[in-house]
Formats: structure tokens, C-alpha cells, sequence
């Protein structure tokens, strides 16, 4: 058996008309490794989009099928460690759950999942089993190690817990006590851009540019920047069309966020 495509993968084939129909449930196309690519892939197959609320999936769907949010359905909530967390239905609805919802697509192409029930759904994962969390052993030869010269550095980033996902649309108490967005970099590092503490520093690529606040950080490696993957004024993949590991522009520069 063939392994199957990830999320990414799913999309860049789309991108290049070898999917022709794609559901999609919960996507953000900022929140993957290569935007611009899932947005092709969106714009050329046919989209049923599962969503809750108004998402940017959306003006691609061409059927929008709405789904149960939490508190309207049971479910399981599966925390870092590995451990379920049980929910029941809160509150009485005439919406369906996802897994309904796909259990009735998969019949009608004539491939049932068999998850018409969250019973039957928990039974199916039971069967399964927990992941132990181990992978095998990667087989690609590792790469060299990126080496910024004069006036580049390494970009590093993550996303934090409270940034610009698609759900904390709507909740501004909320985003307010998310993390001030920075960009972090050693004393040799914003020494050799020209920058102090506070001051402005941009990090950019032939895709464009993101302006942020310095923040020296004791800890931080010489030669490499972080910026928040998703945060407001540093969508990092969407503007800078690079992911962590690729070696980026670093200069003084006035505060302007994205460009």
C-alpha cells in the first residue's frame, strides 16, 4: 500500500490538476509550508468546504456544507501528552457533525467510512489504537547546514498558542493577551544588522518583507532570527514565502510591518 498524501501534498497536486475535487475541513492556507500553492490548488479543484464559521477556504468553495461547532456535539480533545479529554453535547442543534457529514460523502462515492455515529467512531479508533509517538528513521540525506553571509541570517519561527488562526477571528479580549510580536535575535546578531534593543529590523526575501520591534534574547544562536509564524504583522509564510531554515535578509529598517 502507498502511503498517502499530507495536506500540502493534497493541495500541490490540485495545483498541478492531478486532484480534481478536494474536501476541505479546518484549513487555514497561511497556517501551511507554501500558500501561494495551496491557494492554486483551492482556486483550480472543486471545494467542499466543512466550516463552522466565515474562513478564508470560503471564497473558494463552490459547496459550503456547515458542520457542528464544540458545544453542540460530543466529542475528544487530545492534549500534548497524548491523553483523551471526553467532551459531551452542551447545547441542541440541527447541524451535523463533521463525522457525519463525511460519512455521508465517503457513501455516496460509493467508499463508506462506516463513522455515521461518534459510538462507532470511538470504536474505530479503539481498534486502531494510541500512537506511541515513534516514526521511522528518515531516509532523505540530511542537508547542509545553512550559511548566511553578511547582512542574512537563518530565520526561525513557530507559531504562538494566541496569534491569527482562523478561529480567534472575532475575539479581541482574547487576542489581547496574546505575546507582543517581536523579532528575536542575539547581540551579535542585531549588532551586526545595525540594531538596538526596540528598534526596528526587517527580515525580507525576493517575496517581500516583515518590520518588527528587536528583541534581543540571551539564548538566542548567532546569525538567526525568529519571528512568530502567524502573528499580527508577521504572517511569515504568506509574505516571506520561506519556512524556518532558509536564510533571509536582516537590516535596519523603520517600523511598516508586512509589505
Amino acid at each position: 500500500m502507498e502511503p498517502g498524501r499530507d495536506t500540502g501534498a493534497m493541495l500541490a497536486a490540485a495545483a498541478r490538476g492531478e486532484l480534481s475535487a478536494l474536501v476541505v475541513a479546518g484549513v487555514d492556507p497561511d497556517d501551511l509550508p507554501d500558500p501561494a500553492t495551496a491557494r492554486a490548488g483551492l482556486e483550480r479543484a472543486f471545494v467542499v468546504s466543512l466550516e463552522i464559521r466565515e474562513s478564508p477556504v470560503h471564497e473558494y468553495a463552490d459547496v459550503i456544507l456547515p458542520v457542528a461547532p464544540q458545544q453542540e456535539k460530543p466529542g475528544t480533545f487530545l492534549d500534548w501528552e497524548g491523553r483523551e479529554r471526553r467532551f459531551d453535547q452542551a447545547l441542541g442543534t440541527e447541524l451535523h457533525s463533521d463525522h457525519v457529514v463525511l460519512d455521508r460523502l465517503a457513501a455516496a462515492m460509493g467508499s463508506p467510512l462506516d463513522t455515521g455515529s461518534y459510538v462507532r467512531v470511538r470504536q474505530q479508533l479503539a481498534e486502531i489504537g494510541r500512537w506511541d509517538g515513534r516514526q521511522p528513521a528518515p531516509q532523505a540525506e540530511p542537508a547542509e547546514p545553512a550559511r548566511p553571509g553578511p547582512g542574512e541570517a537563518v530565520l526561525a519561527t513557530w507559531h504562538h498558542l494566541l496569534d491569527e488562526g482562523s478561529l480567534q477571528d472575532g475575539e479581541p479580549f482574547l487576542a489581547g493577551t496574546a505575546p507582543r510580536t517581536v523579532a528575536r535575535l542575539s547581540a551579535v546578531t542585531a549588532q551586526s544588522a545595525g540594531v538596538a534593543e526596540g528598534d526596528p529590523v526587517t527580515v525580507s526575501t525576493a517575496a517581500g518583507s516583515i518590520t518588527l520591534p528587536a528583541q534581543l534574547t540571551k539564548d538566542m544562536p548567532d546569525h538567526v532570527v525568529w519571528l512568530p509564524t502567524n502573528s499580527p504583522g508577521s504572517a511569515v509564510r504568506a509574505t516571506l514565502g520561506v519556512d524556518a531554515g532558509a536564510v533571509v535578509q536582516l537590516r535596519a529598517g523603520a517600523t511598516g510591518g508586512e509589505e
